[in-house]
């Protein structure tokens, strides 16, 4: 069951839900919207949260589920759910992911766990198996973060770990806010907020979604469970100093932030190495950004990441501490902000082991078990339902870049090994 399109890095994907340049650049494909839209000019992906692109991916998603006869909804906080059987009934069994991209990312983050959540349906339907619990396909909103600056808003305001206050202080680059940004596509900012009515009716969410590492292409296997998340976050490092001449300005008079940013960017690799974390300055902003002005702001967002909160905690403060010192020396003042957190996850043995079971029954053999530094919408709801991944071997290792990749085979493998966790879990 091949739902997704070629990509355009030739290999099977979900060349879908590109929004490779703009408003209408996504031509959502696989049963209805033609061919996929080329990538951007960098060979990756910019489907951000309530863009233009954002609304082409969810009518590519609506008209996929209405293919299969499934009723669609979209929640409260803009997710979009297909469901097969009456989900009043309680204990659902849900799958899916995201369809929203990092800045020029790869066509299969996300985009591979919705896809593959269809073609599993349609793999079961072929078996002629038998539902006994309601299923769904799940397609979460704003996954990545790369509008708003805080990933996982869709799963974070469902399960109440971001309040609708703090939701609507989020803003882009542009100073557009979410409500304003969810309003002109037209959905009701005012109805967001935690959702626990629709949580109590699932008894089971499994994420498949493409490794964002090497592990399984070190081990030889196509497919993988996910034992946890490694605990991360994001600070914002805001270095203030004072603008002036770039060609008049003696060096000893300068206050200029952009040094001790610098600094920071180089102390935080040491950090990282020494905690065997890591540790990641990918986005700055500069004020006033001219080429001949020296900074007057210079603000740069720090990922960090470990395999356990000490770890995370030694690195994080071992940062900040090397910036307050690196600013001092240049007078600069220095104001440290954590915009997100998100504990580790050690997702449920019960599910995990279940799904081992179910997979060593239907291929015969013992699939691994792995950790990974990436977050996903299943971490964030393990808090509040039982929750468990799959992983599709990425040959490249790469991930949020264009080189990210997935082989045919794997991702029909990762399809069966979804529909066979899916069928012990709603069919039997």
């Amino acid at each position: 069951a091949r739902t997704g399109s070629p990509s355009a890095r030739g290999g099977w994907g979900p060349g879908a839900c590109s929004g490779a340049g703009g408003p209408t650049a996504c031509s959502c494909g696989g049963g209805g919207g033609g061919p996929p839209a080329p990538p951007h000019a960098s060979g990756g992906y910019r489907r951000y949260a309530w863009t233009g692109a954002d609304a082409d991916c969810r009518l590519w998603f609506r008209m996929q589920a209405e293919a299969r006869r499934l009723d669609v909804e979209t929640d409260r906080n803009g997710n979009q759910w297909a469901w097969l059987g009456d989900p009043a009934a309680g204990d659902a069994v849900v799958t899916g992911s995201h369809l929203d991209s990092v800045p020029d990312g790869g066509a299969f983050d996300g985009p591979l766990g919705v896809v593959s959540a269809f073609a599993a349906l349609d793999e079961l339907r072929s078996r002629g198996v038998s539902f006994k619990r309601p299923l769904a396909i799940v397609n979460f909103g704003d996954e990545e973060g790369a509008r708003f600056g805080l990933a996982c808003v869709g799963s974070r305001l469902t399960s109440g770990q971001l309040t609708k206050e703090k939701a609507f202080e989020l803003r882009d680059a542009d100073g557009i806010s979410l409500p304003q940004a969810m309003e002109a596509a037209g959905h009701d900012p005012e109805a967001i907020g935690h959702d626990p009515e629709r949580l109590s009716r699932i008894g089971a969410f499994v994420e498949l979604h493409v490794e964002q590492g090497r592990a399984l292409d070190l081990s030889g296997d196509p497919v993988g469970i996910a034992s946890a998340i490694w605990p991360h976050g994001r600070w914002r490092y805001d270095f203030h100093g004072e603008a002036n001449h770039a060609g008049t300005t003696r060096l000893v008079d300068r206050r200029d932030p952009m040094l001790p940013y610098a600094e920071t960017v180089l102390s935080a690799r040491r950090e990282a190495e020494l905690a065997g974390a890591v540790a990641t300055f990918g986005k700055i902003a500069v004020e006033p950004n001219g080429v001949n002005a020296i900074p007057s702001l210079v603000r740069g967002w720090l990922d960090a990441r470990a395999a356990d909160q000490e770890s995370l905690d030694t690195v994080v403060a071992g940062i900040e501490a090397a910036a307050r010192a690196h600013a001092v020396r240049q007078g600069v003042d220095l104001a440290v902000v954590r915009e997100s957190f998100t504990p580790v996850v050690e997702f449920g043995h019960a599910l995990r082991d279940e799904m081992s079971r179910l997979l060593g029954e239907s291929t015969g053999d013992k699939v691994p078990v792995l950790g990974t530094g990436a977050g996903h919408d299943a971490g964030i709801l393990s808090a509040s339902i039982p929750t468990a991944m799959l992983f599709v071997r990425n040959p490249t290792g790469v991930s949020h870049s264009p080189a990210e990749f997935a082989a045919e085979d794997d991702c029909v493998a990762g399809v069966r090994a979804l529909a066979d966790v899916l069928e012990g879990l709603a069919c039997r």
